[in-house]
């Protein structure tokens, strides 16, 4: 396959990279990016998707894509040239990578670029969630301090048992920081970490048993999509909290908001899911319930190295050496 990465175009001009619909990270960094290839803009043509991807079927062999964007097996099919797949994220869910690999179709992410900041967001999540720091906000600057003196008690963080679901790159460094904190850590994963001091689960229904929170920071798989279901909640029972910096699906969402609304967990602090922007407005007028935009992983740090990683794959496939960050397609 190498050699087909030099019937491109010209020398002179920059190779071609198509994007769909723009990665956050392309939308920031976009001059960065354009100044190394010659972007295909498929949002920018009045041509409608489709057809703009007909239209250059035969030219294109790498694209750059996110969440926001996804690569079906129809995109797939529309591009009969396509030798690369560059995501602008660290989990794949969003790509056929069974028909990448049927294709023989290369797929890069970012790996670990993403992982402290969100593991920074996931900690601070649950402790606003535990001692109500984004609702003491709202009573503030709602005016209810004078009228109501008191402001309803939170939860102490330190020795609090956290179970962890996904001890991979995001996940060890959500476990390093709580444990630092005091909070009595354990783990479901695919498999034991030898390594790690932390206590295995060998299901997420044993680990939700025996813990005060979970939080949420695996891959989305079809063994993971709605993983935490009404059962795993009622485990985790009328104190316990959910944390989920991973993916929307990997929770049953109207479990969820339906447990959340009658009082059968104790709160949620939630950056993904399963319809998104789309977010439940039950979960609105919730105080134990804190949502952002799936942003745990925006900033301009991490912005900056996921685009350098992008162009580093992007590059290095167009010279034909090797990728920076592959994924294997052991799908």
């Amino acid at each position: 396959m190498g050699s087909q990465h030099h019937d491109r175009c010209p020398s002179s001009q920059p190779p071609q990279v198509l994007v769909i619909r723009p990665p956050p990270v392309f939308a920031v960094h976009e001059q960065y990016i354009s100044n190394k290839f010659h972007i295909l803009k498929a949002y920018d043509s009045p041509l409608p998707t489709q057809d703009f991807l007909q239209a250059n079927a035969q030219f294109v062999k790498a694209v750059l894509c996110s969440g926001n964007g996804p690569i079906t097996a129809d995109v797939l099919r529309d591009l009969p040239a396509l030798q690369l797949v560059v995501s602008t994220t660290t989990g794949v869910n969003h790509i056929d990578m069974a028909e990448c690999c049927k294709r023989g179709i290369k797929v890069t992410n970012i790996q670990d670029v993403f992982s402290d900041d969100v593991a920074d967001v996931a900690v601070g999540l649950l402790i606003d969630v535990m001692r109500r720091i984004t609702g003491g906000h709202k009573f503030v600057r709602g005016g209810c301090w004078p009228v109501t003196e008191q402001y309803p008690l939170g939860s102490k963080l330190g020795g609090k048992k956290i179970g962890i679901v996904g001890l991979g790159n995001i996940g060890s460094k959500v476990a390093t920081r709580l444990y630092a904190m005091g909070c009595i850590v354990s783990y479901t994963s695919r498999q034991i970490k030898d390594s790690t001091p932390f206590t295995f689960y060998p299901n997420v229904l044993q680990l939700a048993l025996d813990s005060d929170a979970l939080i949420l920071c695996c891959a989305l798989t079809n063994d993971t999509r709605h993983m935490i279901n009404n059962k795993v909640m009622m485990a985790l029972g009328k104190k316990g909290i959910i944390v989920n910096v991973a993916r929307g699906a990997v929770i049953d969402e109207a479990e969820l908001v339906k447990c959340l609304v009658e009082g059968e967990i104790g709160g949620a602090g939630l950056d993904v899911y399963e319809n998104e922007p789309n977010v439940p407005k039950e979960l609105f007028g919730l105080d134990n319930v804190i949502v952002l935009p799936h942003s745990s992983a925006c900033t301009n740090e991490c912005f900056q190295d996921a685009a350098e990683v992008a162009v580093g794959n992007l590059e290095a496939f167009f010279a034909n050496k090797p990728l920076i960050t592959p994924v294997t397609n052991d799908f």
